[in-house]
């Protein structure tokens, strides 16, 4: 009875794995399906009219901006891609004459159109967003706060403070017009290549930040974006210094340090916050890896268990019958000694 129980709790044991198993891949299976009816759902929620925001309403009033046609949304989304890398380099060329002559007309043009670039962005992101793309919070945030910050500049005075700002803005404008020129550039060869994979949406947009997709192929930008980042913060603190010393600086001064603080504040909070976010990722990526492969390895062990055992239970079936046919071979001779 012992034996019995011992052989019957092994058995257990042993075809306990490949259950878990099965009820693994079919709640994997349920997953998948799950996911898919979701994209399947979205798709259908992107081709009805979805209403517009507060801030659309307030600029352009009660007008449906819903774009019911799918190449229509991608066609709008590439101008705003295009409008975005044109205007990145005319403002790149302001700013390096803004460097050379030192004119306020120029300085006023520079400006001014960074005012209208960010006025132009925001309604056209809020666009986007109505039409299904899938802009993260805080870079919207960060063009609202743009445009205040190149409103106040548009209106700061021409004075000591400003001269003594002046060139140490239009270098960080050469510096951030490059660093987003070549960001642009290569997010969006490769925003190509994983629409056609299927790991990102039709309506994804480059930012000027970094998003997780961007580890694969743009991790090497990440320097160059901390630098970007920590000028600002730079900026903040020579636009404190110059709210007190020479005296009697204007308010624009005092608003631009903190405007300044709070685009390095987020920048840099969001930017970290994506590289945990990869390594937790990669993680579990890898133990799902290992655990389908623990359990592809249990599997193996189960079937090459299962033929172990119908080899050994053929093996003692087999001795009996050859016992047996042994006896009966030699009992006819025994009977004819007998009679």
């Amino acid at each position: 009875m012992n034996g019995r129980s011992l052989t019957r709790s092994t058995r257990s044991w042993r075809f306990k794995g490949p259950v878990d198993v099965e009820v693994k891949e079919k709640v994997d299976e349920l997953q998948k399906m799950t996911l898919k009816r979701k994209a399947q759902l979205h798709e259908i929620e992107q081709s009805l009219p979805a209403k517009s925001g507060r801030y659309l309403q307030i600029i352009l009033g009660d007008v449906n901006v819903s774009i019911l046609n799918r190449n229509d949304k991608v066609r709008y989304k590439d101008d705003y891609e295009k409008f975005k890398l044109i205007l990145n380099v005319i403002g790149l060329i302001m700013a390096f004459f803004n460097l050379i002559f030192n004119y306020r007309a120029l300085e006023l043009a520079f400006i001014f159109l960074l005012v209208w670039y960010y006025c132009t962005l925001t309604i056209r992101e809020s666009i986007l967003k109505v039409n299904g793309s899938r802009i993260k919070g805080w870079w919207r945030a960060h063009h609202f706060i743009s445009t205040v910050a190149a409103g106040v500049l548009l209106v700061w005075p021409q004075g000591e403070h400003w001269q003594i700002f002046r060139m140490q803005f239009m270098y960080f404008n050469v510096y951030i017009s490059i660093v987003q020129y070549l960001q642009f550039g290569y997010q969006k060869g490769l925003l190509y290549r994983l629409k056609a994979l299927g790991e990102r949406h039709n309506m994804d947009i480059t930012i000027e930040g970094f998003h997780s997709w961007m580890w694969r192929g743009l991790s090497f930008l990440l320097p160059f974006l901390f630098i970007g980042y920590w000028f600002q913060a730079y900026n903040a603190w020579t636009l404190y210094k110059l709210a007190f010393s020479p005296p009697d600086a204007p308010w624009h001064v005092s608003v631009m340090s903190g405007l300044f603080l709070l685009l390095f504040i987020g920048n840099m909070a969001t930017t970290l916050w994506v590289v945990p976010e990869k390594i937790r990722a990669r993680s579990k990526e890898r133990y799902r890896l290992l655990s389908m492969g623990k359990s592809m390895k249990l599997r193996r062990e189960v079937k090459n268990s299962a033929s172990d055992m119908d080899l050994s239970s053929s093996a003692n079936g087999s001795t009996p019958k050859t016992a047996t046919g042994s006896l009966t071979e030699q009992q006819p001779p025994a009977d004819k000694k007998d009679i």
